[in-house]
């Protein structure tokens, strides 16, 4: 049972995030990265399921700077067994569709039969990079898993999907591509021991030629979107407090202020 864990470093959620000087990016020089934390769904799931087999190899699998190797190494840190860290200037910029071109190129010299994604990277936010990678690799694929249960051979899996309204539960042949979200489980904390082992698991580094791509298809020459501009949200405006004797008063003086200041009614 061998189990790829596709892992994204982003910027930590409570970091200050402020438009870069070219307004098309965010500053980064100051910021705090972790490991994605939809990814780390998809790590302590794939632990989980390899326990439970009680045989196979988790995999992490990445694309960064150099930046990055702390991310992954956390993920090994937690029990994985190995790495890849895709690592090429000609990868920077790249939107959903040319991370998933890349992370398809790595996976075609690996062994797999799952391949656990987070639902979403915290700082895009798009929730497309499992689905896309998916199709390239033109294998099935079930979003906003809650639930993972692999059969007894190992041939498929059953999964709980997150529905409006409900869940559906869908039976899926491997190999296949699972989202995880929230509720799936609860990721363990690497330990000091598993800390220290990180440090000598092996994590292979590739960079475009080791790859056998061509710059024009990866990073943001190879992406089917552009950011042209990013910025910080408005400032809130402090809020009113409406004064009055009687509710009348107040609702009157409420309306009032919808109508002519808000111009919601």
């Amino acid at each position: 049972m061998n189990i790829v864990v596709c892992m994204k470093q982003v910027p930590d959620t409570e970091s200050v995030i402020k438009p870069s000087g070219d307004g098309v990016g965010i500053k980064t020089d100051d910021l705090k990265f972790v490991m994605n934390v939809y990814d780390e769904f998809g790590v302590e799931e794939a632990l989980a399921t390899k326990e439970k087999a009680g045989e196979g190899k988790v995999t992490i699998l990445s694309m960064g700077p150099d930046r990055a190797v702390e991310a992954v190494r956390m993920g090994l840190a937690m029990g994985a067994d190995n790495a890849v860290l895709l690592n090429d200037a000609a990868l920077e910029g790249a939107d959903a569709f040319a991370t998933a071109t890349a992370l398809a190129k790595a996976l075609e010299s690996m062994d797999y039969d799952v391949i656990f994604c987070g639902k979403q990277a915290v700082d895009g936010d798009l929730g497309q990079v499992g689905i896309a990678l998916a199709e390239i690799l033109n294998i099935p694929h079930v979003s906003l898993i809650t639930k993972f249960e692999l059969s007894d051979d190992k041939k498929k899996a059953k999964v709980n999907r997150q529905i409006e309204g409900g869940e559906e539960v869908i039976e899926c042949p491997l190999p296949a591509v699972f989202t995880c979200q929230k509720g799936l489980n609860e990721p363990r904390y690497a330990s000091l021991p598993g800390i220290m082992k990180a440090k000598k698991k092996p994590l292979e580094t590739k960079d475009l030629a080791a790859l056998g791509l061509d710059a024009s298809a990866v990073g943001e020459a190879g992406s089917k979107t552009k950011i042209t501009k990013a910025a910080s949200p408005p400032e809130r405006v402090a809020g009113k407090i409406i004064d009055g004797e009687e509710t009348l008063e107040i609702v009157v003086k409420l309306v009032t202020l919808l109508r002519e200041e808000a111009k919601a009614v």
